[in-house]
Parts: C-alpha cells; structure tokens; sequence
C-alpha cells in the first residue's frame, strides 16, 4: 500500500510539473503577442509626415502641417497657421510637391486621383482626395485645424500616399459647390509634404 501511494504521489508531482510548464509557455507566448502588438502599434505612431508652409501671394501667412497614419487608410492632421486674415480659409492638398511658384501655382489642381468633382467630405458622395476642411483663422491672425481623414496613407499606394503633395492655404473659404475648386481665392501659404525619420 505504501508503495502505491509513493507511485501516486510521483505521477501526480510529474502532471502537476508537466501542467505548469505549459501553463508558463502560455504566457511565455501570450507576453510574446503582446511584445509585437505593442512593436506593431509603435511602427505605426512613427509614420508620420510634415509640411512647413511658407507665405505666398505675398500675405505673410506661415504655418505647418503635420501628419500621423493611424494606419487602415486614416491619417490625422494637424495644421496651425498665423499672420493670416481672420475668418475662413480653404485648405487643400494639391498634386504637385512644388511651392516654388510665387502665387503657388506651380503646386497644380486639388490632388484627384479618382478625377471626380470637388465636394465636402465626409457629406459629398463624391470630393477630391486632396479636399479637407476650412480653417477658421481668429483675430490675432491664428487658426488651427485637426481632423482625421479616411483615404490617406503615408507611403501607402498611390492613390492614398500623400507624400510629396502640397498643402495649401486659400484666401477664402471653400464653398464646397464651385468647380473645380470652391471659389477659393488665391493660395497664401504652400508646403510640400515629406516624411519625417
């Protein structure tokens, strides 16, 4: 009898031994996911991307944009501008990474890859991929503006990248009703968009 409890008792500390190491490789591997989680979710708070915007049009407006891929097609903007006019003033990304042109021209048409008409996103069926919000600049000449837009990458395809597009600052507010671009006046301030390190 002595025996058989001596056998019992070393197969039960050989199963109970068994059992918790599996159970440690089980969290050795659930610590394993969550380390890549965390280095997946890192990569991507470092896809980011700036423009600094310089005047033009001869206003004086300057400013910045910056911009950070939450990935799955959505980047966050945010752009400050100052010494501009109070009120309302379009911002667009335009197809051209040029901001050499004294009046900006040389930055080209709104950014359209799909080439549908300009409109309001998110409330338009259809808008330019470049189409973005109006900025409300106050009365020290300051605004600021930050949205999260669907469609975007940062060296994603094509027709998401915005790398190397131009940002532009309009005069007026869009109207998000003229074509092709809102009756938004003449462009005072202008940057190229690059990745940042």
């Amino acid at each position: 009898m002595k025996k058989l409890n001596l056998y019992f008792l070393m197969v039960l500390g050989a199963t109970l031994a068994a059992c918790n190491g599996t159970s440690n490789k089980g969290e050795a591997n659930e610590t394993e996911t969550t380390e890549t989680t965390e280095e997946v979710k890192a990569s991507k708070e470092q896809m980011t991307a700036r423009a600094q915007l310089s005047s033009a049009s001869g206003s004086g407006a300057t400013g910045e944009a910056t911009f950070t891929d939450l990935g799955e097609g959505e980047v966050t903007l945010k752009l400050t501008i100052e010494n501009a006019t109070p009120g309302e003033h379009a911002v667009h990304l335009h197809e051209n990474g040029d901001c050499s042109a004294p009046d900006a021209s040389s930055a080209g048409g709104h950014w359209n890859p799909a080439g549908v008409e300009h409109g309001k996103r998110p409330v338009d069926m259809q808008f330019h991929a470049g189409d973005i919000d109006n900025l409300v600049v106050g009365e020290d000449g300051k605004g600021e503006l930050t949205m999260t837009v669907a469609g975007w990458s940062i060296g994603g395809s094509d027709s998401t990248n915005i790398i190397n597009k131009a940002v532009i600052v309009h005069a007026e507010a869009d109207d998000f009703e003229s074509q092709p671009s809102g009756a938004a006046g003449k462009r005072i301030a202008c940057g190229v968009i690059k990745k940042t390190e």
